[in-house]
């Protein structure tokens, strides 16, 4: 069994009892995905394998663990068996909102690298990922993490493909790519994620990204949907004041320099592994909406949060769209969630086999990534239901002495 990462009141009983009902609970929704036995105890044999001890989580070692003589099984499960990898992603999706469904919420993309060999791997190409912190030879997958108060679990992914493979359909079909798939950029990703999300009725107020998909559609669905956002900028874009707003125009680096000490404040980005993330911030309001542009009431505000470090001076820029009156603290907390997905990325990699794909089609890839999905939100939810406090035991009431 993986490692707990979380201290917790509860007795080791209770707590072992919460991982074999939550194990099972979860294989039970994912049973009506297969139409054959075999095949959901293969699938069922494969997240215990995700969820085990072994650093590696490759076909022979998930074998090895369920007792098998190869992991010629498992590896079906992957490849020859039928079944759609989108369905596991919305039962995923839903198993996970169940315990960390907020209002409040916030909707966190970004990307991640697969780092492999050769070229028969779906969508590999040589590209840069921020894993590896350079151009090398990858896949890339963009996802989605819905983070709240009581957690964070991925609740979408999708397989970016790179033009050489959209315009090679023999490529293509070799790695049995669905026919039809177009060419999508990683924020033509990343939105029909957040259409997927709305459309299914998750409940978040806000959007959290970087730089990647910080300008362009995904603003303006955004706004027509009256969610909030915090998106990375980069420091070359422009930005203007008007109606009403103090005078701002430049670059966002260029507004950055011109700020006066006093429009700088420490705050706390959320905690991290070493106490609280504090930057110094600035917030320019740039202009007040009215919602009704987009099809919404009230007031909104487009603006330009500013994040600097407090070792180096580094600055990081973010578009934002809030209610209007939406304090700086508001778009700090957002944009500090977005921390939870790079801790996503890390645990999903390093203890629950993200990374240990070892198939090479479209299908093996969104079947592993769903796979794995799964056993994050297993996680979450184990982790959300232990640190909970015991409900409160009611007093007796006393006897009147006779």
């Amino acid at each position: 069994m993986i490692r707990a990462s979380w201290t917790s009141e509860s007795s080791v009983e209770a707590t072992l009892e919460l991982w074999a009902s939550s194990l099972w609970e979860v294989k039970g929704r994912m049973r009506p995905l297969f139409t054959q036995d075999r095949v959901a105890a293969s699938a069922g044999a494969f997240l215990d394998g995700l969820l085990g001890a072994e650093r590696r989580k490759t076909g022979w070692m998930r074998a090895e663990a369920a007792g098998d003589p190869g992991p010629w099984r498992q590896q079906a499960v992957l490849g020859r068996g039928r079944w759609d990898a989108d369905a596991l992603r919305d039962v995923v999706r839903d198993y996970a909102l169940e315990t960390l469904a907020d209002p409040d919420a916030v909707l966190v993309l970004d990307e991640t690298g697969f780092l492999k060999q050769g070229k028969a791997s779906c969508g590999v190409h040589r590209q840069y990922t921020g894993s590896a912190g350079k151009i090398t030879n990858c896949q890339i997958g963009v996802f989605a993490a819905y983070v709240s108060r009581h957690g964070h679990a991925f609740i979408d992914r999708a397989l970016y493909l790179p033009q050489t493979w959209t315009s090679d359909p023999a490529r293509l079909a070799a790695a049995h790519v669905p026919k039809g798939t177009p060419f999508a950029t990683k924020p033509g990703l990343a939105l029909a994620m957040i259409e997927r999300a709305m459309a299914a009725g998750v409940p978040f107020s806000w959007v959290a990204a970087d730089t990647v998909y910080g300008v362009g559609d995904i603003e303006m669905a955004l706004r027509r949907a009256g969610k909030g956002y915090v998106l990375g900028a980069k420091s070359d874009h422009p930005f203007n004041s008007w109606a009403g707003k103090p005078l701002v125009a430049g670059t966002a680096e260029t507004i950055a320099d011109g700020l006066a000490p006093s429009a700088w404040t420490r705050l706390s980005a959320g905690d991290g592994t070493k106490g609280a993330r504090l930057y110094d911030w600035a917030y320019c309001e740039l202009a007040d909406l009215d919602g009704a542009a987009y099809d919404q009431t009230g007031v909104w505000t487009r603006g330009l949060l500013i994040r600097r470090s407090l070792s180096d001076g580094e600055r990081a820029y973010f578009t934002t769209w809030c209610p209007a009156g939406t304090p700086i603290q508001i778009l700090v907390s957002v944009e500090g969630r977005r921390w939870s997905i790079e801790d996503a990325f890390e645990t999903a990699k390093t203890e629950l086999g993200l990374a240990h794909n070892e198939t090479r089609s479209w299908h093996g890839w969104h079947r592993h990534v769903s796979l794995v999905m799964m056993a994050f939100a297993l996680l979450a939810v184990i982790r959300h239901h232990a640190n909970a406090p015991p409900p409160k035991s009611r007093a007796r009431p006393r006897r009147r002495a006779h």
